[in-house]
């Protein structure tokens, strides 16, 4: 599988939207580059893009409606593994309902996929799909809601920036770059007020909460330049996830369905299987579009604030005030980094074309 480059504007990747509905075609090749003194000609834009402008509220409600779901994922995840159910269950339902969801999807739009959409599908079922779950569910069995909550979301959007500006050559900005720090900030706070509650946390389900976040935020990179749309990417991973995972779940008995009681099963059917698989891979592809891969990215970091203010009514949790003061540091820090960089540098987009090296 090859990976070409093409040339784009800073502000063009900003600004490009790949998720959209409307059934246009694949994206124009980009043109060639101008006269001496002038820079790159914009690329064409993908299937389905158009410029935000006002659209940008709407990206900060998908992302808002997708940082909900996955603030809720942590209770709800929570609540099954120290039970009956686990993660393996846990997977499956998320995925395996969500395929069946949206299998349809694929069968309606098959001959007008972009091409290499499959392949595209495989390697974001590896960087969002079960393994991303799997090791998310470590670090959240190893630590606690409130750590896992705090860390994996958070880190996400500096890994994506760093990412983009190491590989990509994308600015980032002063601004940017400030707002990353804000947010490494917060998150250690976060760490360390947990820490003088509960103990000394667990490196290695850190670790795992920070490998997670560096899945997610290669995920969010390579879905802008893929050309799929929002419920074709959603829809590619559930498949790739469940036609992957599915035999070996039966094969070696992972499976306690037959334990749990059938309140919890429909809980984790509705929950993983439609709100996180569905709506919320819909809903924040659809913010990645409207936002741009690192606006979108930081603003998932509002995760934490989010997940504390839903703990309070259903846990009966009630953040300490070292507690208030890391997440305000974290929204401060997702401000800064939700912001466009200045400039209009050259980067290169990946786009993976699945034609081979």
């Amino acid at each position: 599988m090859a990976i070409r480059k093409e040339p784009l504007r800073a502000s063009d990747a900003a600004d490009a939207v790949v998720p959209g509905d409307d059934g246009g075609g694949p994206a124009a090749p980009s043109q060639a580059a101008g006269g001496a003194g002038e820079g790159p000609a914009p690329v064409a834009p993908p299937r389905g893009a158009r410029h935000p402008g006002g659209s940008r509220v709407m990206g900060f409600f998908w992302a808002l409606l997708s940082v909900t779901i996955f603030a809720g994922w942590f209770v709800v995840t929570r609540f099954s593994v120290t039970r009956q159910l686990q993660i393996w269950d846990i997977s499956i339902l998320r995925f395996g309902v969500g395929a069946v969801v949206l299998t349809p999807v694929l069968i309606q739009r098959w001959s007008r996929l972009p091409p290499g959409s499959w392949w595209r599908g495989l390697i974001f079922s590896g960087l969002w799909g079960v393994p991303f779950v799997l090791l998310l569910a470590l670090g959240l069995k190893l630590t606690s809601a409130a750590q896992a909550a705090s860390v994996a979301p958070t880190l996400m959007p500096v890994f994506a920036g760093v990412f983009a500006w190491a590989f990509l050559r994308e600015r980032q900005g002063r601004t940017r770059w400030l707002g990353f720090a804000a947010i490494i900030a917060g998150v250690a706070l976060l760490v360390l007020a947990g820490a003088v509650a509960h103990g000394a946390p667990s490196l290695a389900g850190l670790a795992a909460l920070a490998g997670a976040s560096a899945m997610w935020a290669i995920y969010t990179l390579f879905f802008r330049s893929s050309g799929l749309k929002a419920i074709e990417a959603a829809a590619l991973i559930c498949a790739w996830s469940t036609v992957l995972f599915l035999p070996p779940y039966l094969l070696l008995g992972l499976s306690r369905l037959s334990l749990a009681g059938p309140e919890e099963i429909a809980l984790q059917v509705i929950y993983q299987g439609i709100l996180v698989s569905c709506v919320a891979l819909i809903t924040f592809n659809q913010a990645v579009g409207q936002l741009g891969a690192g606006g979108a990215a930081a603003t998932i970091a509002l995760l934490p604030g989010i997940a504390t203010l839903l703990a309070v009514p259903i846990l009966g949790e009630s953040p300490s005030a070292t507690e208030l003061g890391a997440i305000a540091v974290i929204v401060g820090g997702v401000l800064l980094a939700s912001r466009s960089p200045r400039g209009r540098a050259v980067l290169q987009v990946p786009k993976i074309d699945g034609r081979g090296p």
